[in-house]
């Protein structure tokens, strides 16, 4: 990779790692300075050019996707969810919610099961549901490469492809980060993060830690293929009738099996971590 490049997309990472972190505060120039190392006006023209959105348009999006998740997966009130997220007024957020996805924040909240409908999935009958098994995830830290891409099988194995030309040490473990909720967020913003236990030896790539908590833990067996038919069945069944609440923060996928360690596909295994409250 071109040196300038790779010093570019590591002060985005940087800028969008802030943005993610506080999200719901005023991010002052001092700060995005500080942790992008370019002036105001560069890190401006560079986080466009890389991201196709300014900063601020990319915060108020992070904002209010994050509202809608908290609107699909907690009880929390509307009112309640727009002081959160850092709106200064439900009638800010409302206006702005309307304009972002086409309806209001109640049509929203009501409309869970005619959401994952369009995408799609059509609900299972209880017994025929995924079951997670409930766990803590401990924090760890990773290096990383991000790619705004629609959420699909060959975007991610490109994604995947460039990222081991890397070499990594062969006890490395892998994650992948979904940064966005596919069901709610534009395809082509979809951020989706490679992630790796351990640095190459060829080069430093950027850095982060994946936080640590409770999450819904389900299991997809075999090729990455066909994780999207797991996705659907969790969505279809055991994430409308639980009674749990989930947290805002991103999915985490763990290649517990995968080529590097497997031989046969139908042994590789994919832990799908849902955040939890």
């Amino acid at each position: 990779m071109d040196e300038n490049r790779s010093v570019n997309l590591e002060c985005v990472y940087n800028v969008l790692h802030l943005i993610e972190q506080h999200y719901d505060q005023d991010i002052s120039i001092k700060q995005l300075e500080a942790v992008s190392h370019y002036s105001y006006r560069n890190i401006q023209r560079i986080f466009k050019y890389t991201c196709n959105e300014t900063i601020g348009a990319y915060q108020k999006r992070i904002r209010l996707e994050n509202a809608y998740k908290l609107m699909l997966y907690t009880k929390d009130s509307i009112t309640d969810i727009a002081f959160k997220v850092g709106f200064e007024s439900l009638a800010s957020f409302s206006k702005a919610f309307k304009e972002c996805f086409h309806c209001s924040p109640k049509e929203a909240k009501l409309s869970k099961t005619l959401l994952f409908s369009d995408a799609g999935i059509q609900p299972v009958e209880s017994e025929s549901s995924l079951q997670p098994e409930i766990i803590y995830f401990p924090p760890v830290k990773v290096c990383y490469e991000s790619a705004f891409l629609p959420y699909e099988y060959t975007m991610i194995e490109q994604l995947w492809e460039r990222f081991l030309e890397n070499e990594f040490p062969v006890s490395t473990a892998y994650y992948g980060i979904i940064a966005d909720e596919p069901l709610i967020t534009s395809e082509l913003k979809c951020r989706y993060d490679a992630c790796a236990t351990e640095q190459p030896p060829n080069r430093i790539l950027p850095s982060k830690m994946i936080l640590g908590g409770r999450y819904a833990q389900f299991i997809h067996k075999g090729s990455y293929e066909t994780i999207e038919e797991t996705y659907k069945n969790i969505y279809a069944g055991w994430i409308l009738e639980s009674d749990l609440e989930f947290g805002h923060t991103s999915i985490i996928e763990h290649y517990i099996r995968h080529p590097d360690n497997t031989e046969a596909i139908e042994d590789q295994l994919t832990g799908i971590l849902l955040p939890l409250r």
